[in-house]
């Protein structure tokens, strides 16, 4: 499943909290990062469960984007956990 949030914050700095968010979660949630770039970041968790998250900035607006099969609930909860757009950094 494909999930989109927006968030005034930098892309490196989604993907640090992401880095975070994930690698202190209890072990069936838990995932650890495999690749990064300024684009992206590819996080490894239970059994080889891939998540993959994108942010880019447009329009002063960082746009991520997450992608996963089995951890849909967890990405959820990250992403409510970043300032929106609207609301300061």
């Amino acid at each position: 499943m494909i999930h989109h949030a927006q968030t005034r914050l930098a892309p490196d700095e989604v993907f640090d909290r992401a880095i975070a968010f994930f690698s202190s979660r209890v072990p069936l949630e838990a995932a650890f990062p495999e690749q990064r770039s300024p684009g992206h970041l590819v996080l490894r968790g239970q059994g080889g469960e891939e998540i993959a998250i994108a942010a880019r900035v447009d329009e002063g607006v960082t746009r991520v984007r997450a992608a996963t099969l089995m951890f849909d609930g967890t990405i959820r909860r990250f992403l409510v956990t970043l300032p929106t757009a609207e609301q300061p950094a």
